[in-house]
């Protein structure tokens, strides 16, 4: 049976038909979500939560928009990145928690520039197409080669690099425009020129 059958049995209620999605991309959603959380135990329970997602959510599936597999493992990235963000929000922030002494090895204005850039870099993504969007958040993110993003969304190897290149592409434009406005503007105000 194909994918678009398989979730036509989903969506109806078959329960058997949620067991056959997991037996086709449980590892796939798995592999997932252990490269994001490095840690088996919490990749399952992601994995298992995904699989409940899917079939809450299976009506909700559109074809238009992509394939199975593509869905599939965009409900695992996402699941997992909300499990990561969980874990950060839950980590002590009191200035009790604080440490007594700085570290003086601290690079403090490199960790300062990392975090801005890091904020700049999630900013820009959210305006690629989805499907760039989530190539490169399983290639940079997810440590997944070229062969495992095709092989995890069942699209050709070609496409992926395509996908990656545009991508890749699209957010240098978007992160150098703020650039080229101060570049432009420094060249304007400077008074030796």
């Amino acid at each position: 049976m194909d994918d678009l059958g398989l979730m036509a049995r989903v969506s109806s209620g078959d329960q058997s038909a949620i067991g056959d999605l997991y037996d086709r991309y449980g590892r796939q959603v798995f592999a997932l979500a252990c490269r994001i959380l490095t840690d088996r135990a919490a990749a399952e329970d992601v994995t298992q939560e995904v699989f409940v997602k899917a079939w809450r959510n299976a009506a909700r599936f559109d074809p238009e928009r992509g394939r199975v597999s593509s869905w599939i493992l965009h409900i695992a990235y996402t699941t997992a990145v909300d499990q990561v963000r969980a874990r950060h929000r839950a980590a002590p922030s009191r200035f009790d928690d604080w440490p007594d002494e700085p570290d003086v090895a601290a690079d403090t204005a490199g960790d300062a520039e990392t975090a801005v850039m890091g904020a700049q870099v999630r900013s820009a993504l959210v305006h690629l197409p989805a499907e760039q969007r989530l190539a490169l958040e399983m290639a940079y993110f997810g440590a997944m080669t070229h062969q495992e993003i095709a092989h995890s969304l069942a699209i050709p190897l070609g496409t992926v690099k395509g996908r990656l290149r545009l991508g890749l592409e699209a957010l240098r434009q978007y992160l150098l425009i703020p650039r080229r406005k101060e570049a432009d503007q420094h060249v304007r105000l400077s008074p030796h020129r």
